[in-house]
C-alpha cells in the first residue's frame, strides 16, 4: 500500500479573508464553498483547487491565532519548480503583509541549495514556499537563532 497526501483542511477564523490569501499568494481558484445561508454560519468552508484538483479546504470553524506550541500542524510546504518562482512568490506574500520569517528566501540548511520562503497565513499558520535549488544565495538561519520551528 503507498499513500499520498490528498488535499488538506485548516481551521481559520475569517473565511473570506483566508481565501482572499490564499488565492492571491498560490493561484487557487474556488472549486466550492458554503453561502453561509444556514445556521451553521461558523462552519463555511471553501475548496481551493489548482488545475481542476483540490488543494486546501478552509473551516470558517475557529478563534484566536495558530498556536505553534501544541501538537499539530507544523507547517505546510509547497513546492514550485525553481527559485524565481519562489522570488515571484516572495512578491506576492510582501504585498499582503504577510509576516516573512528569516528577512526572506534562504537555504534549507547551511551549503544546502534548496530553500524557500518562510511566512504566516493570516490565522498565523505556518507556510513554506521552496525550490529544490538556487536558493544558496544567502546564508542559512544560525542554528542558534530563533527560527520558528522551521528547521
Amino acid at each position: 500500500m503507498s499513500f499520498t497526501t490528498g488535499h488538506i483542511g485548516l481551521n481559520v477564523s475569517d473565511l473570506d479573508r483566508s481565501v482572499g490569501f490564499y488565492r492571491k499568494v498560490f493561484g487557487f481558484e474556488v472549486a466550492a464553498e458554503s453561502g453561509g445561508e444556514s445556521a451553521e454560519e461558523a462552519r463555511r468552508y471553501a475548496f481551493l483547487a489548482q488545475n481542476g484538483t483540490l488543494v486546501l479546504t478552509l473551516w470558517q470553524q475557529s478563534e484566536g491565532t495558530f498556536a505553534a506550541g501544541l501538537p499539530g500542524l507544523h507547517h505546510l510546504s509547497f513546492e514550485v519548480p525553481d527559485i524565481d518562482a519562489v522570488r515571484r512568490a516572495e512578491a506576492v506574500v510582501r504585498e499582503t503583509g504577510a509576516t516573512i520569517h528569516h528577512g526572506g528566501i534562504v537555504p534549507h540548511r547551511e551549503g544546502g541549495s534548496s530553500g524557500g520562503l518562510f511566512f504566516e497565513d493570516p490565522d498565523g499558520i505556518r507556510l513554506e514556499i521552496y525550490a529544490p535549488s538556487g536558493a544558496d544565495e544567502r546564508p542559512a538561519p544560525r542554528s542558534d537563532a530563533p527560527t520558528c520551528g522551521f528547521f
